[in-house]
């Protein structure tokens, strides 16, 4: 009982991270995380809805399409997806709000934004992952698809970003007639948040330490 909440707790630990690498690489203003695309567009478009509330809303529907697409084979502890959702959104409108000073101007200084928020992100998943209890709802949709179509968890989860960027850059066309919310750091963030969970996989002791808890 004692390893079990002590996983539940890292997970916890890695959400919150998470939110807050999310909020960074946005406030490079050089596009989101792939996962986020769709959501910030949302939340550029319709004011009323922070970026966070937007975000519970998506997942919320992802949650739902693994539920329909899975029915009676859906695990019911997956159903705690949506207390992490929940945490998640909530800890991306705190960390937004944290961050609110961050405004760099100059490309330099939104590039080095931009890799402070991957390497943030990176490292967050990677506590995330490692306690092995209950996923997020992207990487649960991603399974789900992957569980159901037959084709490979990799493959699908480059299809998956791709489509959500896709998405996202179509609706920001119709929205604002232009990008806005997407950008080169969308497309960084993929290539290099991917390679810091390996290198952080590999190189920190306290990663193989949460995972021995599993």
């Amino acid at each position: 009982m004692k390893h079990l909440l002590s996983r539940y707790l890292c997970f916890a630990a890695g959400i919150a991270i998470n939110s807050f690498g999310v909020a960074f690489i946005t406030k490079s203003a050089l596009g989101t995380s792939p996962i986020s695309s769709l959501p910030y567009v949302l939340s550029l478009r319709f004011s009323d809805f922070s970026f966070g509330m937007t975000t519970f809303l998506f997942n919320m529907v992802l949650i739902l399409l693994q539920f329909l697409l899975l029915r009676k084979e859906f695990p019911p502890v997956q159903c705690l997806q949506i207390a992490a959702n929940v945490l998640f959104s909530a800890l991306i409108d705190v960390s937004m709000g944290i961050l609110s000073f961050l405004q760099p101007e100059l490309l330099p200084a939104r590039l080095i934004c931009l890799l402070i928020g991957c390497l943030i992100l990176a490292f967050g998943i990677c506590v995330e992952v490692a306690p092995d209890t209950i996923v997020v709802p992207g990487e649960g949709m991603v399974r789900v698809i992957a569980r159901v179509s037959g084709i490979r968890f990799g493959t699908v989860k480059v299809l998956f970003d791709c489509t959500l960027m896709a998405t996202a850059g179509v609706l920001s066309f119709l929205f604002f007639g232009q990008l806005n919310g997407l950008g080169a750091g969308t497309i960084l963030s993929a290539l290099l948040v991917g390679r810091f969970v390996n290198f952080f996989n590999r190189r920190l002791p306290l990663i193989e330490a949460i995972r021995r808890l599993a």
